[in-house]
């Protein structure tokens, strides 16, 4: 790391502009409303800032270092992950790691997605080294990095299946389904009896990825039912893993359980039947499903719904019942109801696949053929700052 003239206020801004927009980015990775363009065009402005922290040299360092004291928060954390990894500087990297060990979990994501963002070269020399310490952050961080870059770590993934350690566990489970290694499969079927529901959930997503969802629904079914935060996950594998008409029937039955009818009605888009629209064009007329309902409609299409007038930003404009509503964006019944009516939706609109959408597709290939490992849907298209 090298000192070059820099100008303070310059270099504090691209630190605290790189921690913003790796925060929006985050954010709308895996959702429904940009596509691999827009997100594209969120890493092209990321990637300025970093190069920009990485051309200043110790000051964008201390820069970033400074934030990360103020504000120890994940974004600022990416930010001194991002750069001492591509430094490739030990000690750099010591202090990202004694960072990120203050912010538990988020630390553990935070530096998982700074892994994501650094070249395989640089990854080499870190990645066993993480792999064989006992420190279970650090070995993490080691599947993290075989994870991002879809590496196979040979005959260290069975041992690494079996660690001691929750989440060291779940993260090698979980390569292991992505990557189709059927050897795995004992441990996987394991996880299924796991310390934690989430634990239990990545095991069965990993084996219903290996062939097993005979062994994984009973345990999706449970999450379903005893799990509210997990609920749409594990409601979205049942239904990806389920046969159309027997999954319709199990979503029939969870449809009618109060608790359990918003995250059903929110799942209804994954059949791609578009018979469902008059019934899902009713729910957005209720303000207990009309975020739902939205989120189904969305599922259903290959609509950019941004350049429509079908959405509204402000809860109030679709009457005093949903005025108490947060939600970004929420669809229009009415509205709906007429561009359905119009043209069975779709009409003269370009194809656009969501972020969201590129993920299930990616998870509906996996799925079903035994050798197909799970595509990284979150490649994105780079742009110049002003196109």
């Amino acid at each position: 790391m090298h000192r070059v003239a820099t100008i303070a206020a310059i270099v504090d801004q691209h630190a605290e502009d790189a921690a913003f927009l790796w925060l929006r980015r985050r954010r709308e990775i895996d959702g429904p409303i940009l596509d691999e363009t827009d997100i594209g065009r969120i890493d092209q402005r990321l990637e300025a800032n970093l190069e920009g922290l990485m051309a200043a040299g110790k000051a964008g360092w201390e820069a970033a270092q400074a934030r990360f004291t103020d504000y120890a928060e994940p974004g600022e954390l990416f930010v001194i992950g991002a750069l001492a990894l591509r430094w490739g500087d030990a000690d750099l990297i010591e202090v990202a790691l004694n960072s990120a060990a203050t912010l538990g979990e988020h630390g553990l994501s935070s530096l998982s997605a700074a892994i994501a963002r650094t070249p395989r070269e640089n990854l080499r020399p870190l990645v066993a080294k993480w792999l064989d310490s006992r420190d279970a952050l650090q070995c993490c961080l080691g599947l993290s990095a075989l994870w991002h870059h879809r590496v196979d770590p040979g005959p260290r993934l069975p041992d690494l299946a079996n660690h001691s350690d929750a989440k060291v566990r779940s993260r090698a489970v979980r390569l292991a389904g992505a990557i189709k290694r059927r050897d795995v499969l004992p441990s996987v079927l394991t996880g299924l009896d796991g310390e934690t529901p989430k634990e239990r959930l990545t095991a069965a997503l990993a084996a219903c990825l290996l062939g097993e969802t005979r062994s994984a629904h009973p345990v999706i079914d449970k999450i379903v039912l005893t799990e509210p935060g997990l609920a749409a996950a594990a409601i979205e594998i049942r239904l990806l893993t389920s046969a159309a008409k027997a999954g319709k029937g199990w979503l029939q039955k969870h449809l009618e359980q109060p608790a359990l009818r918003g995250v059903a009605t929110a799942s209804v888009g994954l059949f791609g039947d578009r018979a469902v629209m008059p019934w899902l064009i009713e729910k957005m007329r209720e303000p207990e499903l009309v975020v739902a309902a939205g989120a189904a409609f969305r599922d259903l299409f290959e609509v950019d719904f941004g350049d429509t007038d079908l959405f509204v930003v402000d809860p109030a404009l679709l009457g005093k019942d949903f005025a108490h509503l947060d939600d970004a964006a929420l669809p229009v019944a009415d509205k709906v109801k007429a561009w359905w009516d119009e043209g069975r939706g779709g009409r003269d609109h370009r194809p656009f696949r969501s972020m969201r959408l590129l993920r299930l597709n990616a998870l509906r290939a996996a799925l079903a053929t035994a050798d197909t490992p799970l595509a990284d849907w979150r490649v994105t298209r780079r742009f110049p700052a002003w196109m």
